[in-house]
């Protein structure tokens, strides 16, 4: 019997992904479509984008497998979906039909409508592009298809990618098929459904509302400048009671109040605020959102525990990009450990469908407990295109195998910001050190620098801390391991002045720690730092520019050294500086 292959599709019309998993589950490959296309979120783009697809199946595929095709939404569609297309809600004139209330939660009606639409075009269209390669360059192959319900994708993710043998799941998300939390029981490989929420209900929603207050876009991705946006801000107590009468937590599920959501829009759209306003007039506002959205999910987890008590928490869903809100969830709930996946949002649910089937078709099989996943699982750069970098860039190179760290650190040490391209790419929306840009922590000019030379974005944003995990609890105050820059951490008093750059306005930063069996080379460049300087963390942020994604290929990692301020360039072995350095 011929070996399975799995190919897990992300159709969400936002941040569509692809995965492939081999007959024994692991990882052979997973990737944002927003990558290979260089356009943020990828929206309304395909998870098999067609110039790509052919490349990855050839790599990562045998013909002779019988390839499973996971899809991360259901077939069967809920009700008002199919009525809503009936009703011609699903087209251009649509959005704009009167006869529909104008407000069924925190959005508009059009934008509720939009988000429905295209979410049934990408789910149609999802796989087409595939399909046709598989055709035309792999006749013969046997295709079957499978499509999971979208929160258990999510919570497979969760579970799967986790260090627990034994945990409870949360997924807190902006909506399923038919609501916006879904809790489970993860037992040795096994997930059981412990509750699905039924109504429209929905922390997401409340976030992209609150993201559009504070004069940003939720489309583009924005609400993470929310969280930088809160920390200049205080809490406005009748605003905060105005959010609780709009949206409240019974058991594990949630409850809107449609009057008091519309007479807080109609409240709060005196102070909305446009994308060219001063964004931080709106700190009080982001603060008093944060905090409440940080108490609703806190709730929500101490619920779970007290319906299925245990000490690990696996969280995923869009919301459990909150750092701030997953970096209080320890000291404020009785769990004493948290996972949160490198993709816990809708690029994450390619991997947890590819893995739901091989489950279906594996039942038994073990799935080890530990740390089984790597974040590096997306594409590597091509050797051909460095190769001709180096003949024709006309930049000064130099080829530093075994000593690329140490030179790389002593530039670091001297103020010189680096791109840093290393082995594959990172599977989700934060650089973990090897598509990173990366600066010297010490030198308290460093975040205005960077955002002035090599962001060009908004100066209230922070950069997070990247430290050698043995020095964790030197630094942070109820140190959490955090692998994936998912918990935001006080610093401690004593040592915030060692790292200044890295250190938000109230004494926080979002944690990257670094083992060197997770990630060999950065585990090595930060001790050759900490070695030089006595500092153990350096600034790590993406390597892109504001509005782009994170750089795919050499083309794209040279495209932003050349435009931006930055110094040098490292690629593999291969270190580039611009004549001034």
């Amino acid at each position: 019997m011929p070996e399975k292959i799995y190919i897990g599709l992300g159709v969400t019309y936002h941040d569509p992904a692809i995965a492939i998993v081999d007959e024994k589950g692991t990882v052979l490959f997973a990737e944002a479509a927003e990558r290979s296309l260089q356009y943020k979120r990828g929206l309304n783009c395909p998870p098999d984008p067609f110039p790509q697809i052919g490349g990855w199946l050839q790599r990562y595929c045998d013909p002779r497998a019988h390839w499973v095709i996971a899809f991360n939404w259901r077939k069967r569609r809920p009700w008002y979906e199919p009525v809503s297309r009936w009703l011609g809600y699903f087209t251009a004139p649509g959005l704009m039909a009167r006869g529909y209330r104008d407000y069924a939660t925190f959005l508009e009606k059009y934008k509720l409508f939009h988000m429905l639409a295209c979410q049934n075009v990408s789910r149609s269209l999802g796989g087409l592009n595939l399909v046709r390669q598989v055709c035309e360059c792999f006749p013969g192959t046997r295709l079957d298809f499978k499509y999971f319900n979208h929160h258990d994708c999510h919570a497979a993710l969760a579970c799967l990618s986790s260090p627990f043998s034994e945990a409870a799941c949360l997924i807190v998300d902006s909506y399923g098929e038919r609501g916006a939390i879904a809790a489970y029981h993860y037992n040795h490989g096994k997930i059981k459904p412990l509750y699905t929420d039924r109504n429209i209900a929905s922390l997401g929603f409340f976030y992209m509302w609150l993201t559009e207050l504070c004069g940003l876009n939720w489309w583009q991705g924005e609400e993470g400048k929310v969280m930088g946006l809160a920390s200049y801000g205080k809490v406005n107590e009748a605003w905060l009671r105005q959010f609780e009468k709009m949206l409240w937590v019974e058991g594990l599920g949630l409850h809107q109040n449609l009057t008091a959501i519309l007479a807080g829009i109609q409240a709060f759209e005196k102070i909305r605020r446009q994308p060219q306003a001063p964004v931080l007039e709106a700190a009080d506002l982001a603060r008093t959102g944060q905090v409440f959205f940080s108490r609703l999910v806190t709730q929500l987890i101490n619920n779970l525990h007290e319906r299925h008590p245990c000490n690990y928490l696996s969280l995923g869903g869009g919301c459990a990009l909150n750092s701030v809100t997953n970096g209080q969830l320890l000291a404020n709930t009785p769990f004493t450990q948290l996972h949160v996946p490198s993709a816990p949002a809708d690029d994450g649910t390619a991997l947890g469908a590819a893995w739901l089937a091989w489950r279906q078709d594996h039942p038994d099989a073990d799935f080890p407990d530990g740390d089984r996943f790597s974040p590096y699982v997306g594409g590597d750069i091509d050797s051909g295109r460095l190769q001709r970098l180096i003949r024709f860039g006309g930049l000064s190179g130099e080829y530093l195998p075994g000593t690329i760290c140490e030179a790389a650190a002593s530039l670091l040490a001297e103020g010189k910001l680096i791109g840093w391209v290393q082995g594959r790419a990172e599977f989700g929306p934060r650089a973990l050190g090897n598509r990173s840009i990366l600066a010297d922590p010490r030198d308290r000019q460093m975040k205005d620098k960077l955002n002035a030379r090599v962001k060009f974005r908004e100066a209230f944003r922070p950069f997070a801390p990247a430290i050698l995990d043995e020095y964790g609890a030197e630094y942070f105050q109820d140190y959490q391991v955090s692998p994936y820059m998912e918990k935001t951490l006080r610093f401690r008093s004593a040592k915030a002045n060692r790292a200044p750059a890295v250190v938000h306005v109230d004494g926080t930063g979002r944690v990257q720690s670094v083992r060197r069996e997770w990630n060999p080379r950065f585990h090595q460049l930060l001790s050759a730092f900490h070695r030089q300087t006595g500092v153990p963390i350096l600034l790590n942020t993406s390597f892109n520019q504001m509005g782009k994604p994170i750089v795919h290929s050499v083309e794209d990692a040279v495209a932003v050294f050349m435009t931006s301020g930055l110094d040098a360039l490292v690629i593999g072995d291969y270190l580039f500086q611009k004549p001034h350095a």
